[in-house]
Order: structure tokens, then C-alpha cells, then sequence
């Protein structure tokens, strides 16, 4: 271990000006045992360095031995474990030199100090306290201490999709999007068009995985307030006409229903063998989400198993997960793979199953009403939804600003009309069986590969069912998208088999939205009882250019509070991950943004 044995002599002279800030600045909320378990917990999870230079190491060393005695040996060495020159033999001769010299003025405010400077989530006094403290500080001493301060972070901008994209989509998606007037809003209308549409193709199916599956998406976009995801309930009028048919359906069920009660009733006592009338089913494609459990599985049945739950405000679903009565997420995320919902109706006395459900959703929201739906990624619900995070810009949009002549609801009631042509023709057919072909397959296999390796190294094992329910969206998205083409080619055949340009579609789109999944899932709420979710090494990678050396890696790492030691380490994790590959001696090249070469070079 390269860290050297204690010298009293040194510390006192080189520590005393950074012993004053860290003491006497910095004041955590609580000194006690828990909030220091809090504080390790959190740097275990994320293998980070507080104390890559020697004074610091020496300075928890002294604040652990002042208030833990023998008990703090045990911290020190889960402390110390992630510096690259870790000892355990020497980390116990320094605790022994710390225990022998106790007393030096080194409290567990430095620890705290140290953790915070490293990227460590730590509960701090208001500012108010802290600028008071600072303040007093400051007028008691001759020379002034300079105040720390953190480094503007560096700004995430969520990336759009590739504007080669657009052009190869099917021409129905062409027009839905052609009266975007910005990247993120062509992006939400293509998600949010998909989504809607992926609904009401019934007879279209594949298999994937073994398993017969239809086309049904999961769609959440979010943003802040007002930053422009209410254009998505445009796409809601896309399957408009659908809806209103199967309306009408039940309207006339039910006359015909009120027909036959109203002759039961005149008959009953008097006609001997006289049944009453079964109730009609309630059809309808959209599902309001406000709804008691029983109410939405029922409302499924009715419709065939098939339905969409179209929300723009995403806690009205969270509102109803959340109550006693309405809480239908087990349904909800069955639904996503067809699995079979069974419940019981407690009026008719009656227990059903709906097989094969096909439900699709699309919901808008901001980010606390993310959190809200999905408090966590454990039950599984995060990974079975395209998640899209807009980018939110402070430039006022001209308002009058028209790409139609008699505006949006005309032009999307027009293009819901052409959709509901192909739908009916379509459901006059036979089933629709979609395939990849064997070199598609192959690429499929390849691409989710390195996927998958790569946000297992970003975002731990946590992340992996999300890769992997991306790679059965993209399989949706290819089916969608052949589907489209029967309205350019007129060709129903019960064989769609999916056209290169329309895979490599979809390929494209994962990528984007891959970034965007993790943006999301990295900003869930954590349990109590959990560290703080980090995900600096995500942002470290991200920050870095195409082309850099270790000089520009470190200068990147310092912007986001990372010790120089933690970004070697994670340097060596992504050329071991193939997220960086080194040319030659201090010289890199960042692999993860080489998806986008082509693009940006489109731009030059």
C-alpha cells in the first residue's frame, strides 16, 4: 500500500489550513454511528475513493479512532478498501498510530467533508447555518478561509433520434410527424403514435423468445411543466375512430339489451322457463385508468383482453395503483406479456380469466409523478415502459406558428381515418405472423449483446431486465413498423416479414432510448435503507469526447466531484467493458458515443 506511515511531525504542518475549513466549515447534521453507516453504505455501493491523498486517509483514521476508539478500526478498513494500494496490514498499523495519538482535534466532520468532496449524498445544515458559520469563521481569523465551493456540474442533455431516422419510417409515420416543430416533439409523436396504434392490431403477432407475442407497447414520456410532451394527446386521436366504433357496438347491445329486459320482465311469473338477459360487455379501446381493480380487468374482458390506457397526467394511474380498491399493477404487468389475469366479480359471483391480454399504454408526466408510479425498479414495472426525457428549453415558441391549415385536430382526425381503413382491413384478414430474417436475427442477438454488457458495467444488475425487455420493444417496434407498410404495398399476406431498413429503424431508436431508460432509472427513489443511487460512473463516461487523454479524463472527473483515483479505475473498467479503447499510451477513444459518429459527421 502506497500510503505511508503516519508522521505526526508532517501531518501538523501540512494539514492545519484544510484542518480549519473541513472542522469548522462543514457541519453534517448528525456525528453519530448512523449517519456514518449511512455515509459507508453509500461508498461501498459505489466503490468510491474519498481519501486518495495521504493526509485525508490520515485525517478519517484520527476522526474514527476520537470517536470510536477500537470500534472504529473496522470502519477505517471500509473506508480505505477502495484506494488502488489497499493493505489491510498497513491499514492496520495506521489505526494503531491513530489510536496510540488520539486526541489531535480531528472530529467525524472531516469524514463527512471528505465523503461530500468525493460525490457521497450527505445531509447538510441549511444554508443559513452554513453561511452564519462561515461567516463568524471568517471575521475571527486574520487570513480569510477560502470557502468552498462545487463546480458547476456538467448540464445532461438527453439525446434525440438520428435525423437520418426519419425518412426511411413508413410514410403514415412520415405524416404524423411532419408537423413537429422541434426534435423532441417529431421524437414524442413517433413514441407516441407507436404506442397508440400498437393497440389495435390484433391479429398481428411473432414469436419472440418462443412465445407468441402481439405488439402492445408500454410508452411514459416525461419532462417539467409546460416543457411541451402535451402534444402526445394528439397521437390519441389516431385510433380515435376505433373507439367510437366499438362504442357504438355497445350502444347497440345495450338497446338490444333493454329490449330483452323489458320483455323478461313482462313475461317473468307468467311464461314458465324465462331467463334473464346477460348484461352486454362494455366495449371500448380506451381504459380509463382511474378505475378500481375490478372495474379495469372488467373493462378488458369486455373489450377481448384488449384495450389502451391513454394518460397525460401519469399520477392518475399512480393514484389508483396506490389505493386499496384500484390497485391493478399485477394485472397491468402481466398484461405486457399476455400472462393470463384472473379476478373475481364479486356481483356476479362470478371468477374470470382473461387470457392473453393485449393492453398497451401511453402516459405523460413529470418526473415526481415517474417516482410516484414506479417508487422503485424491483417489481418490475420500470422495465416493461419506454421511458423519453425531454430536454427542457428556456426559448419562448411562437405560438402562431402553423404546419396546417385548418390546425392540429384536423390533420390528426384526418390521419386517424386512414389508420382506422387499414385496421378494418386488417381485421377482415386472417392472422398476421411476423418474422426477422436469419441475418436480422443475428444482428438482433449481437447488438443486445453489447448492450447489455455495457449497462451492466453503468448500472449494475438492477438494469438488466430493462436491457432486456428493450430488446422485445424493438421486436414490437419492427413489427409495427411492417405492419405500416401494408398501406403503402397493399400487400395482406399472412407472412410480414421485415424490410432492413425498417430494423435498422428500430435498432436506432433503442439506442436513443436506452440512454433515456437509464437517465430515468437513475433518478428513482432509493429505500431508506439503501445508499443513493449515484450513477456517476455513467455520467463520467458520457462527459468524456470521442478522443482524450488522461490529462482531459481528469479535468472531466474533477467537474463532477470524481477522485482522480476513482476515474482511473473507472478507465480501466471501460476498457475492460469495451466502452473505451486505448490506442496507444495516454491516448483514448470513447466508444460508447462512436453510435453517433455518423451522424455528427452529417452535421460537419
Amino acid at each position: 500500500m502506497e500510503k505511508k506511515t503516519f508522521n505526526p511531525l508532517e501531518w501538523m504542518d501540512n494539514s492545519n489550513q484544510q484542518q480549519q475549513y473541513t472542522e469548522q466549515n462543514y457541519q453534517p447534521v448528525t456525528d453519530d454511528n448512523s449517519e456514518v453507516e449511512k455515509v459507508i453504505q453509500n461508498i461501498e455501493a459505489n466503490h468510491i475513493d474519498i481519501a486518495p491523498n495521504y493526509n485525508d486517509w490520515i485525517n478519517i483514521g484520527f476522526a474514527f479512532a476520537d470517536e470510536f476508539g477500537e470500534s472504529g478500526r473496522s470502519l477505517f478498513h471500509r473506508v480505505s478498501q477502495y484506494y488502488s494500494g489497499y493493505n489491510t496490514k498497513e491499514c492496520d498499523k495506521q489505526f494503531d498510530n491513530c489510536l496510540k495519538s488520539k486526541g489531535q482535534g480531528v472530529s467525524l466532520k472531516t469524514f463527512f467533508f471528505l465523503a461530500k468532496q468525493a460525490g457521497v449524498s450527505i445531509v447538510t445544515q441549511s444554508n443559513d447555518q452554513y453561511n452564519a458559520k462561515s461567516s463568524n469563521h471568517k471575521s475571527s481569523k486574520a487570513t480569510p478561509v477560502q470557502e468552498y465551493q462545487e463546480e458547476e456540474p456538467i448540464k445532461e442533455i438527453m439525446p434525440t433520434f438520428p435525423k437520418f431516422l426519419y425518412p426511411e419510417l413508413p410514410e403514415y409515420l412520415q405524416q404524423v410527424v411532419d408537423v413537429a416543430t422541434s426534435d423532441e416533439e417529431r421524437d414524442i409523436l413517433l413514441l407516441g403514435s407507436l404506442a397508440a396504434i400498437s393497440a389495435c392490431f390484433p391479429k398481428l403477432y411473432g414469436i419472440y423468445d418462443g412465445k407468441k407475442v402481439f405488439s402492445n407497447l408500454f410508452l411514459f414520456i416525461t419532462a417539467q411543466a409546460s416543457a411541451g410532451k402535451g402534444r402526445l394527446v394528439h397521437c390519441r386521436q389516431l385510433v380515435n375512430p376505433i373507439h367510437k366504433e366499438l362504442r357504438e357496438e355497445a350502444k347497440l347491445h345495450k338497446q338490444h339489451f333493454e329490449l330483452e329486459m323489458a320483455e323478461y320482465n313482462a313475461n317473468k311469473g307468467k311464461v314458465e322457463g324465462v331467463e334473464k338477459p346477460a348484461k352486454p360487455p362494455e366495449k371500448m379501446l380506451f381504459i380509463p385508468a382511474n378505475n378500481s381493480s375490478t372495474g379495469a380487468y372488467q373493462l378488458l374482458g369486455d373489450s377481448d383482453g384488449k384495450g389502451l390506457i391513454f394518460e397525460t397526467e401519469g399520477d392518475t394511474l399512480a393514484h389508483a395503483f396506490k389505493s386499496d380498491y384500484g390497485n391493478y399493477s399485477d394485472g397491468f404487468r402481466k398484461a405486457f406479456h399476455h400472462e393470463t389475469i384472473s379476478y373475481y366479480r364479486r356481483t356476479d359471483r362470478e371468477f374470470v380469466d382473461i387470457e392473453s391480454p393485449c393492453l398497451s399504454t401511453v402516459l405523460s408526466g413529470t418526473p415526481k409523478q415517474v417516482s410516484a408510479l414506479i417508487p422503485s425498479a424491483e417489481n418490475g414495472l420500470f422495465s416493461r415502459f419506454i421511458f423519453y426525457f425531454m430536454n427542457v428549453k428556456p426559448v419562448w415558441k411562437n405560438v402562431f406558428a402553423s404546419t396546417t391549415d385548418n390546425g392540429l385536430d384536423d390533420y390528426f382526425e384526418n390521419l386517424g381515418n386512414q389508420f382506422y381503413e387499414l385496421h378494418k382491413l386488417l381485421k377482415s384478414n386472417g392472422d398476421f405472423q411476423f418474422y426477422l430474417t436469419a441475418d436480422q436475427q443475428e444482428q438482433f442477438n449481437q447488438f443486445f449483446s453489447e448492450i447489455q454488457v455495457k449497462y451492466l458495467n453503468l448500472q449494475g444488475m438492477d438494469y438488466m431486465a430493462t436491457i432486456r425487455r428493450l430488446g422485445l420493444i424493438a421486436f414490437r417496434f419492427c413489427m409495427l413498423f411492417s405492419a405500416l407498410r401494408i398501406l403503402e404495398t397493399g400487400d395482406t399476406s399472412n407472412k410480414l416479414i421485415c424490410e432492413e431498413r425498417d430494423f435498422q429503424t428500430a435498432l436506432a431508436m433503442i439506442k436513443v432510448l436506452v440512454k433515456h431508460s437509464s437517465k430515468v432509472f437513475g433518478e428513482l427513489p432509493q429505500e431508506e435503507t439503501k445508499p443513493t443511487r449515484m450513477n456517476r460512473k455513467e455520467k463520467f463516461l458520457y462527459a468524456l469526447p470521442r478522443n482524450f487523454n488522461r490529462q482531459k479524463y481528469l479535468e472531466v472527473a474533477k467537474k463532477l466531484n470524481i477522485p482522480a483515483k476513482t476515474a482511473e479505475g473507472y478507465i480501466t473498467g471501460f476498457i475492460k467493458s469495451n466502452l473505451i479503447h486505448r490506442e496507444q499510451q495516454d491516448t483514448y477513444t470513447n466508444l460508447s458515443i462512436e453510435e453517433n459518429k455518423d451522424v455528427e459527421d452529417a452535421k460537419d
